[in-house]
């Protein structure tokens, strides 16, 4: 599912009224929409009472389209415009229904108040998809917000209904006004904007329901990001032939690990075979060779010589320069450590990784060394994917950490156009960038899976999609998506904490069957 940014939404409603739908068709169809989610949420309609709040822009004219359906199908209707609203052809025929229409001071005070605890819904037709600038408490747009915010917090509150986006969400973004009141359904036109599947945004749109309004296909090709869906995955999945053996799925070739991070390379083998690679080796230390072993009993091992830290010096990557070629995949950089000596290792290795037929990823202390490299562009083989969270972002674009959450979608898309490859910034909806532009986004933002060695299962289910033959954009979007969704499943049984990050790997299958078979 295409997401657009507000530009993006503006060109294609251009490219609506080019192709013969005009402005005031648009607008029915989306009041029309939003009356009949406002009538399923409510399940009747007769003797309820609903109020409308009307901005001064289009969001309002589909508010008021919505208010004139609802009380010809038997509501009891009342709108209020805080900002005022210009006599129209929309406002005309909802006072030609005996619809009452509260403006300015009318539309503030006790009379606000009483509607909207009287109500059933309300609906918020206040402020649109334009630019979106910090609301002052005191204007008659924060007052009435605040009888909303105060509506909504009684025991009983009515339910809130936001036409297109919630007032003060920022749709580019995902950035919240201290005065926007989260909606349990929102109601969006043409196609989902980019700031409702992104923290904080994405916790005040409720549901998300999508209305088309005539905006024709082609215009809609151009849009570069997608919302990961469990229909894209049904269609992006590899085969599994009856007829196939362990070769068939591709080897993955793991390599990290050090003394203080034994289970790291373990968990990235785990994921590379839940995700359905046929065979995962293990190159580590070989002194903590033994005890990962324990937690990956499936895996074979290539024990390494580590220095007297228990670290993988750089001169080991010339040993292992011969069995690059022998895998289809790998994942490095899970559990390395931070010196100078892994650094180097992983300076000399980067070169190495494009004898590998289909791919690798780039993890953890892989990135935080190539966060040091000068010449990093030059030495990432085009087929890499990195996996770096907001902190090994900002290290990469040497930008601060707020800089990378206040814009993770640019954040990606930069990065990814600087290396040259693939780039996943997780975190709350992880964003998927290739170096051409397109990204994906994922849908879920769950605080279970905030907890140490998850990324290394992510690391290891992309590498087992590339060794199975995915290109490197639709391998990170694969094992983004199953990851999270694995991560869903477990909230449900385990609630918001408490997760171990093999518990993630193990679910993998369960969740992998039924979002196919669904």
């Amino acid at each position: 599912m295409k997401l657009v940014t507000v530009e993006e939404m503006r060109r294609l409603e251009e490219a609506a009224v080019e192709a013969g739908v005009s402005e005031r068709q648009m607008m029915e169809e989306a009041g029309l929409a939003v009356a009949q989610e406002a009538w399923m949420a409510l399940g009747t309609l007769e003797g309820r009472r609903i109020a409308v709040l009307v901005g001064p822009g289009n969001n309002g004219g589909d508010a008021l389209v919505a208010a004139r359906h609802l009380a010809d199908w038997g509501a009891e209707v009342a709108v209020f415009a805080p900002m005022g609203r210009k006599p129209d052809e929309l406002r005309a025929e909802a006072e030609a229904r005996g619809i009452p229409i509260a403006e300015g001071e009318e539309a503030l005070g006790p009379a606000l108040e009483r509607a909207l605890t009287d109500a059933d819904l309300v609906i918020d037709g206040l402020l649109g998809i334009g630019k979106a600038r910090p609301i002052d408490p005191r204007s008659p747009l924060g007052r009435t917000l605040e009888a909303l915010r105060a509506a909504r917090s009684r025991r009983n509150p009515p339910k809130l209904v936001a036409v297109d986006i919630p007032t003060g969400l920022d749709a580019d973004t995902g950035a919240l006004d201290p005065l926007t009141v989260a909606a349990d359904l929102t109601v969006t036109f043409g196609l989902p904007k980019v700031g409702m599947y992104q923290l904080p945004g994405s916790s005040a749109v409720g549901r998300v329901q999508v209305i088309d309004i005539g905006i024709p296909k082609e215009a809609q090709e151009a849009v570069r990001l997608e919302l990961l869906t469990a229909r894209w995955l049904r269609g992006a999945l590899p085969r599994r032939p009856e007829e196939a053996n362990k070769g068939t799925f591709g080897r993955v070739l793991v390599t990290g690990g050090c003394r203080r991070y034994v289970g790291a390379p373990a968990l990235a083998a785990l994921g590379a075979y839940r995700a359905g690679a046929g065979l995962v080796t293990v190159a580590c230390p070989e002194t903590i060779q033994p005890m990962a072993a324990s937690v990956a009993l499936e895996a074979t091992w290539l024990p390494l010589p580590a220095d007297e830290g228990g670290y993988l010096p750089g001169e080991t990557a010339i040993a292992l320069r011969r069995e690059w070629s022998g895998f289809d995949a790998a994942v490095l950089g899970c559990g390395l450590g931070n010196t100078e000596g892994t650094r180097a290792f992983v300076w000399a290795a980067l070169p190495d990784l494009a004898a590998l037929r289909r791919g690798c990823v780039i993890d953890a202390d892989g990135l935080n060394a190539l966060a040091t490299f000068e010449d990093a562009h030059e030495r990432l083989p085009g087929h890499a994917v990195l996996t770096p969270h907001p902190g090994e972002m900002a290290r990469l674009l040497r930008c601060e950490v707020r800089d990378v959450q206040a814009d993770r979608l640019g954040a990606a898309r930069e990065a990814a156009a600087r290396f040259g490859c693939t780039v996943v910034l997780k975190g709350a909806h992880t964003v998927v960038a290739a170096p051409d532009g397109r990204a994906r986004l994922s849908p879920y933002a769950n605080p279970l899976l905030a907890t140490a060695g998850t990324g290394d299962v992510l690391a290891g289910l992309i590498a087992g999609y590339l060794a199975q033959g995915l290109e490197p954009f639709e391998a990170a979007c694969a094992g983004v998506y199953v990851h999270a969704a694995a991560g869903e499943s477990l909230r449900e049984e385990l609630g918001d904490g408490g997760l171990l990050a093999h518990e993630v790997a193990a679910r993998v299958p369960r969740v992998v069957r039924e979002l196919t078979a669904g």
